[in-house]
């Protein structure tokens, strides 16, 4: 390097330490898009990221840590990034590791950065710790009495629900009447529950994690002193997933921010259409509203997903944003834009049962698993974890190894060890105690799967988790009609053989919606889009029903290449066949593949339905008509009489889309109505052969559409 003339060492030294220092910046930028760069470089403090799936969320949040790191502008050891789990802290940390970070920062999550200040400051204080309640169920059980194990894990649910929300244990039973929650005892008693927990919690001088996190405010608010030197410890946050920060967590952070919260050194980084987590008592409001939390706050987004095809996006996009169906997208919903390019259309596929869904894509995923690409690229997701025994079951049979990440293994479930403990209890065959274990739980009417609470007292799913033991009860007694209860469990072992998700071992993921938040594969098979199932049955209001269908875009999106959506026209119940009804997101999903197939951009088409949503609202004459698109069909010449009958199948479907709130075109397009008109089915098999007709559309709208035409004359 040439020195100026008067430059001495320290001076050529300084000069090279600053071309090092801009050698790593560039680094650090390089393959970042104008958005993410704007989230690295901005000096915005409190700063939000709002950060859309497959956007590079967490390469943003460590290039912006290692950035103001590498510009002085933070001491990492000054630095506190709060994640929601250790998996995710220690990736965090490694990250940063490899960027070159001079020192590690501290990462964890609320519960273990609480947990340390206050093992600190009791130290500090020479008092003895409070031991740490981690296993509540069997304390909570103790306060109950002899109710059955299901009992007290849904009662630590709703308590840990009601501290998350710092709901005290008097006002439980109104504020759970306001969230809709189903307590699993009266509420009234799950509330003089609460309080025995407490108290007894207090006696026993026990701390369960909620407590940790209201102690270490506690101690902020109480001790100015102490607060002070916490915030000169810990001067910049970092907070991940924070539409997943509940109303505790947030009053802790808070604290550690002190009383100028628009002062803040703060950036946290969330995506509100992945906003999953209300029932367990998240608020995404704290992200959607963080510039009234903190008004001086500025906001990145991005939109930019680097993961699925355009077609897949394209779906998902449509899902979040279309109103078919009760439920508003968020203010602040991302609508991704596609890197990764075009892929094959998503499909929708319906099966007789489920059981024949199951084996369809068993073969499915077997024919997409060529040389040299792994079981672990495909998953197969479902709402409820009771859906996911007869994939298990099914993948068993054709030898396709599988792993599980549900909410456990059906034979983990507390309902269904109560209900094999039953079966080998007493006298009496195996097929009798079955129908008496099946009658425990379904209603003398019949009740669907998704009814509701059970005669037993159980909720649907974990009534459901039992129905599914009867199910594979009776598909033991075809084999061995002698069977015993005891060579019925270690069939059951034997026949659900996949692991519970921590095996390294290479192998198809069956997984939850919930479960698979966070994680991505290659395809994707999507099962049981059904009423009832997705959106949830118990989803009954406007918050829940966008919930839900945040939580089918979240599933949507873990698919990179390929999509494959299914549903079934029945489904067992324990001995009964229950006729089913597809998923009303169905109708959105198959609006949307009908766009992308007419020519539309994948990025255009949620904005094609907004554009026909606004025009509809603004309208009192015929619906507006839509922008002609590449691949439309050629127009049909109609006689007089199929003319009429045409403008009676407009007039329909005008007071369709005004009373669900959606464009005409989102019930049947012109063309379609135009070849209803032609053609005049008189059932269902007919009306389904008209192009735009599916089976969603054809259970919807089919019968209205059948006696328009047959009244025509």
């Amino acid at each position: 390097m040439l020195r100026h003339a008067g430059q001495g060492p320290e001076d050529d030294s300084v000069e090279e330490s600053a071309s090092n220092r801009e050698v790593a910046r560039q680094r650090l930028l390089e393959g970042l898009n104008d958005a993410q760069t704007e989230a690295v470089l901005t000096d915005a403090r409190p700063l939000a990221i709002l950060a859309g799936a497959g956007s590079g969320k967490t390469r943003v949040l460590t290039h912006r840590i290692a950035r103001r790191a590498l510009d002085d502008e933070i001491d990492p050891a000054r630095v506190l990034a709060v994640t929601f789990t250790r998996k995710a802290a220690a990736e965090l940390r490694d990250r940063l590791g490899k960027l070159g970070l001079s020192s590690p920062v501290n990462a964890g999550t609320f519960h273990a950065i609480a947990y340390a200040q206050l093992r600190q400051r009791w130290a500090e204080r020479n008092i003895t710790p409070p031991e740490l309640l981690d296993r509540k169920v069997g304390f909570v059980a103790r306060l109950l009495g002899g109710r059955s194990s299901t009992a007290p894990l849904d009662a630590v649910a709703e308590i840990e629900w009601a501290k998350a929300r710092m709901i005290p244990a008097a006002n439980y039973p109104a504020e759970a009447a306001r969230a809709g929650r189903r307590s699993p005892i009266p509420p009234d008693d799950l509330a003089s529950l609460y309080a025995r927990y407490e108290e007894e919690k207090l006696r026993r001088r026990l701390v369960d994690f909620d407590d940790l996190l209201r102690l270490a405010t506690r101690d902020l608010v109480r001790d100015p002193e102490y607060a002070a030197a916490r915030r000169w410890r810990y001067r910049h946050l970092f907070v991940d997933e924070f539409q997943d920060v509940n109303p505790l967590q947030f009053e802790l952070l808070r604290t550690w921010l002190g009383d100028s919260p628009d002062a803040a050194d703060l950036c946290v980084v969330g995506d509100p259409n992945q906003a999953i987590y209300s029932w367990n008592g998240a608020d995404a409001s704290y992200l959607e509203r963080f510039d009234e939390w903190f008004p001086t706050a500025e906001t990145v987004r991005l939109v930019e997903n680097y993961r699925s095809t355009a077609q897949i996006l394209g779906v998902a996009n449509i899902v979040l944003a279309s109103s078919v169906g009760p439920g508003a997208p968020s203010r602040h919903a991302l609508q991704l834009r596609p890197n990764r390019g075009d892929g094959p259309l998503p499909t929708v596929t319906v099966y007789d049962d489920e059981i024949a869904e199951a084996r369809a894509i068993a073969r499915r995923v077997r024919d997409a698993h060529s040389p040299g690409r792994a079981w672990s690229d495909q998953a197969v997701l479902v709402r409820t974890n009771q859906q996911l025994v007869i994939l298990e079951e099914a993948f068993g049979k054709v030898g396709i190894p599988t792993r599980s990440r549900g909410g456990g293994r059906l034979l983990d479930q507390p309902e269904v060890k109560d209900a094999l403990g039953s079966l080998s209890r007493g006298g009496g065959r195996l097929r009798e105690r079955l129908e008496d274990l099946e009658l425990s739980v379904t209603s003398p009417e019949g009740a669907e799967v998704d009814a509701g609470a059970s005669p037993s007292g159980l909720n649907d799913e974990r009534a459901a988790n039992v129905a599914e033991l009867v199910r594979l009860g009776r598909e033991y007694l075809d084999l061995d009609p002698e069977g015993s209860s005891g060579a019925f469990r270690a069939w059951l072992i034997s026949t659900l053989r996949a692991d519970d998700g921590t095996g390294a071992r290479d192998a198809v993921d069956l997984a939850t919606f919930h479960a698979a938040k966070g994680l991505e594969w290659s395809i994707v098979h999507l099962a049981g889009l059904e009423e009832g199932l997705v959106p949830i049955h118990h989803a009954q209001n406007a918050e829940t029903q966008a919930e839900e269908r945040r939580l089918l875009y979240v599933a949507l999106t873990r698919a990179e290449r390929q999509l494959h959506c299914s549903r079934a026209e029945r489904r067992a119940f324990g001995s009964r066949s229950v006729q089913r009804r597809p998923s009303p997101y169905l109708e959105t999903i198959e609006l949307a593949l009908e766009l992308l197939s007419d020519g539309n951009g994948p990025i255009d088409i949620a904005t094609v339905v907004a554009t026909e949503r606004a025009k509809l609202r603004s309208s009192d004459g015929e619906p507006p008509r839509r922008r002609p698109r590449a691949g439309d069909r050629p127009q049909v010449e109609l006689d007089a009489d199929d003319r009429r009958l045409l403008d009676s199948l407009k007039a329909w479907r005008l007071g369709q889309s005004r009373a669900n709130d959606v464009p005409a075109f989102v019930i049947f397009n012109d063309a379609t109505l135009t070849e209803v008109a032609r053609r005049r089915p008189t059932n269902r098999s007919e009306l389904m052969s008209v192009p735009g007709i599916g089976a969603v559309k054809a259970e919807r709208f089919g019968p209205a559409v059948l006696e328009i035409v047959s009244s025509s004359g």
